[in-house]
């Protein structure tokens, strides 16, 4: 007779194996760290002796859960912003806190919380993406999960990086530092093709199958992602993934929502594993992949969490009951998706999208000890049926409860037992991540209350003062300028034509604070085609100043581009009341008496009317006052403009 270190007997084991072979008298023996034997329970017994053998009476044996896709350390930001467009969500909130805070301590922290939370839910191995991938690996191997730990690549600077060569750097390094580890798989991970240019999706395939690890990757979690690739590569996301060979390696793609059937195909010839995350793809509306033609073609496809921030937990069992339930929503079909086989995807099927189901996913002889033990006593799960095996997939997927796992090992070590940690102080894991939490509390509560800050923390800004000397008048009609841009002062240097959309959002401050988003429509001729588009961003304070004979002195205290769209922007600021402005522009710029203005002849539907405006910038007091007065030399004595037609207000006053 055999000794084992441990023996586990008199439970329902369901072994997930490719026969799915179950043993409700079951056993399963283990020797160091894997699975020497599992079958019916007298069979066990009578081949193998153990030091410890634990009575499972009552309780389900089964592989551990796997995550196939998350962000560990954003366990930290979990309820920092619900409720809100994955673009504004992410750009608007995470990323600048992200920024603000996240070092190897955040990432630290944030793991152990992490895997304190996924070892009481059952998770043994997880597939993770983020930053300072060496800390959050070092967490895991101190918690004792098995993790694929997948380091962040970006096309700009992250919270570990200056450039996103630095980030290959440091994930070489960080390869070699953990190839060869019992636990962790390192992998390379680049965001997502919206975030990576060709040059940087190539570059990670190569360290992929040069070191043959996976590929961590965010692929079509979005309809306006799909959009976007479609009309910038003219491709849709996974072809020009495989285009920069990134399916040609161990690669792991996450969410997948809006692919298609023949990037479906495509994916399950590339051996592509993909993670279906249900509960952030609903909670952020992101849509519903295409589970069930992925699993009929014969993809990979695993169940994850994604981040704390978007879910807001790491509750597996929580995820496979809503795999299947939406399954059948989406399909109309109640068969669709049946109980044994989203637990398939959680479980081996999740380890094989992971490229890891040679050694974990299943409890089969050979495989790593990686394993949960489920109480099946419980009010939820009473009473129990036994006509059909099925039954008992049912309870686990539909009434069991992620509080229901008494006992997890991972490795033949073991991590949980009684419900109760057994490498990690919960306690003080807890106080630490509150703490953290007041920090981040005072920066999002500074960060919502002022505009300026919410600008500065979504990027792009050009931090200036600038100041514009402004006049506007209605004129009858263009030729009312030909005065002015035929004078023997004045010398025209640019003539450019476009349609100006602008939008403007107030907040009744005491800032009196403006951000007008405009988008300039170039035009090649006044009634032509538009050549391009142009997104721009101006924030003011203050109502604007008349400054002598009804000129404006405005203030502008930055200039940025507008990179994402208006949705965006309205949802991020919520202003108090948002003001359209149309116009065709007609804009030269000219020299008079040496002296650079612009002329801007607007014609406007709402508010209706046609108008001149000249402008320049100035900055100093004296400098101000001399373009002033040729301001009023060219609006007086040139264009004769009567005081009656003079404006001295911005378009958006007349809507006021």
């Amino acid at each position: 007779m055999r000794t084992v270190d441990v023996i586990l007997h008199n439970a329902i084991v369901l072994t997930m194996n490719t026969s799915f072979d179950a043993y409700f008298n079951g056993a399963i023996a283990i020797a160091g760290d894997s699975i020497v034997g599992v079958g019916e329970g007298e069979e066990i017994l009578s081949q193998y002796q153990a030091q410890e053998i634990i009575d499972c009476q009552n309780q389900i044996i089964m592989p551990g859960l796997v995550n196939a896709h998350t962000h560990i350390p954003m366990t930290l930001l979990r309820g920092m912003a619900d409720d809100l467009r994955l673009e504004v969500w992410l750009m608007g909130y995470i990323m600048p806190t992200e920024q603000q805070f996240v070092d190897e301590d955040f990432c630290r922290l944030g793991a152990l919380l992490a895997c304190a939370e996924m070892i009481r839910g059952g998770t043994t191995l997880f597939a993770d993406m983020y930053y300072f991938e060496k800390v959050v690996a070092a967490a895991t191997a101190e918690a004792g999960m098995r993790g694929v730990c997948g380091q962040t690549v970006l096309q700009f600077p992250s919270p570990d990086s200056d450039s996103w060569e630095a980030a290959l750097e440091y994930t070489e390094s960080f390869i070699q530092e953990y190839k060869d580890h019992p636990l962790i798989v390192p992998a390379v991970a680049p965001h997502a093709p919206y975030t990576c240019t060709d040059e940087i999706l190539e570059r990670c395939a190569d360290l992929a199958r040069q070191y043959d690890i996976p590929l961590h990757i965010h692929i079509s979690e979005t309809r306006y992602e799909v959009e976007r690739s479609v009309a910038e590569y003219d491709k849709l996301v996974m072809y020009r993934a495989n285009d920069t060979t990134v399916l040609d390696t161990k690669c792991i793609c996450a969410h997948c929502v809006h692919i298609d059937s023949d990037e479906i195909k495509l994916a399950a010839r590339k051996n592509v594993g993909i993670s279906h995350n249900p509960s952030s793809n609903m909670k952020l509306a992101s849509g519903l992949a295409p589970v069930i033609e992925m699993l009929q073609q014969g993809v990979k496809v695993g169940i994850g969490t994604d981040g704390a921030a978007s879910n807001n937990d790491l509750d597996m069992m929580t995820e496979l009951h809503l795999a299947s339930l939406m399954a059948k929503v989406q399909t109309g079909d109640p068969t669709a998706l049946p109980a044994r086989d989203a637990l398939l995807m959680a479980t081996r099927l999740g380890a094989a999208a992971l490229h890891l189901d040679d050694i974990t996913g299943s409890l089969e002889v050979g495989k790593r000890a990686d394993l949960i033990v489920l109480q099946d006593e419980t009010l939820h799960m009473t009473p129990r049926f036994s006509h059909d095996i099925n039954a008992v997939y049912g309870r686990v997927v539909y009434s069991a409860k992620s509080t229901d796992v008494q006992h997890v090992m991972v490795n033949g070590q073991w991590l949980m037992r009684n419900r109760d940690l057994l490498t990690l102080d919960e306690t003080k894991i807890r106080e630490s991540a509150q703490a953290k939490a007041s920090e981040i509390d005072t920066f999002i509560r500074e960060l919502a209350e002022d505009n300026f800050n919410k600008l500065v923390a979504i990027g792009g800004v050009e931090r200036r003062e600038s100041y514009e000397l402004q006049f506007k008048a209605r004129v009858k009609d263009r030729s009312a300028l030909d005065v002015l841009l035929n004078h023997p002062d004045t010398v025209v240097q640019r003539t450019r034509y476009y349609h100006q959309y602008d939008k403007y959002f107030v907040f009744d401050n005491e800032k009196g604070e403006q951000i007008r988003y405009r988008e300039d429509h170039f035009k090649s001729a006044p009634h032509g085609k538009t050549e391009s588009v142009r997104a721009r961003l101006t924030y003011t304070t203050k109502s604007k100043e008349d400054y002598g004979y009804a000129l404006i002195l405005s203030r502008a205290r930055f200039i940025a581009p507008a990179t994402y769209p208006l949705r965006f922007y309205q949802e991020y600021f919520k202003a108090d009341r948002e003001i359209d402005v149309e116009k065709r522009r007609y804009r030269w710029r000219i020299t008079f008496k040496g002296v650079e203005f612009f002329v801007n002849f607007d014609e406007i539907d709402k508010p209706s009317g046609t108008f001149v405006e000249i402008k320049s910038t100035t900055w100093s007091q004296s400098d101000a006052e001399a373009k002033s007065e040729l301001l009023r030399h060219m609006t007086v004595e040139v264009l004769q403009i009567a005081e009656v037609d003079v404006i001295a207000q911005e378009y958006i006053a007349f809507l006021k």
